[in-house]
């Protein structure tokens, strides 16, 4: 159980990198404007479908993370990929807790270790990979995906 436990406080000790955030899953935007230091916009696509719109940035880390806000201004769901990890504790706001008591339980249930999780916490998942140099992942809201959209779509 200490395993859980200490991987769980290095992730988050790790993912506490400064980066203005200005909300999260469930808010609006991270990066609305942005004029944060340290990013830069991407990609920004007009509203696919009517559905969503999706915005990617990239990190001075050089992760790309994509938003996908819903027509209700919220964001639903975040991708990335990239050399580390994207900021999950800034990304995931106040998912970020049930978050890791989920990475918790995932590693408790294997017996500790790293690699490939999948948490699903109700009205959260949360799919996480990669290793040293190469992470990739996604965060969704299911209950908040737009009428249409599957989470293979987020991509």
């Amino acid at each position: 159980m200490k395993p859980a436990i200490s991987l769980a406080m290095t992730i988050a000790a790790t993912l506490t990198i400064s980066i203005d955030t200005r909300a999260e899953l469930g808010g609006a935007p991270s990066w609305p404007d942005h004029s944060s230091v340290g990013i830069s916009i991407l990609a920004q696509q007009a509203p696919l479908a009517a559905k969503y719109t999706l915005s990617e940035t990239k990190l001075r880390s050089g992760t790309v993370v994509r938003e996908y806000v819903g027509q209700d201004g919220v964001v639903f769901a975040v991708v990335w990929h990239g050399p580390q990890m994207a900021p999950l504790n800034k990304l995931l706001g106040a998912y970020f807790p049930p978050y890791i008591d989920g990475l918790n339980e995932v590693h408790r249930a294997r017996g500790g270790g790293n690699g490939a999780a999948i948490v699903r916490q109700p009205g959260l998942i949360v799919q996480t990979g990669g290793h040293m140099g190469s992470f990739a992942g996604r965060a969704y809201l299911p209950q908040a995906l737009p009428p249409g959209t599957e989470p293979d779509d987020l991509q």
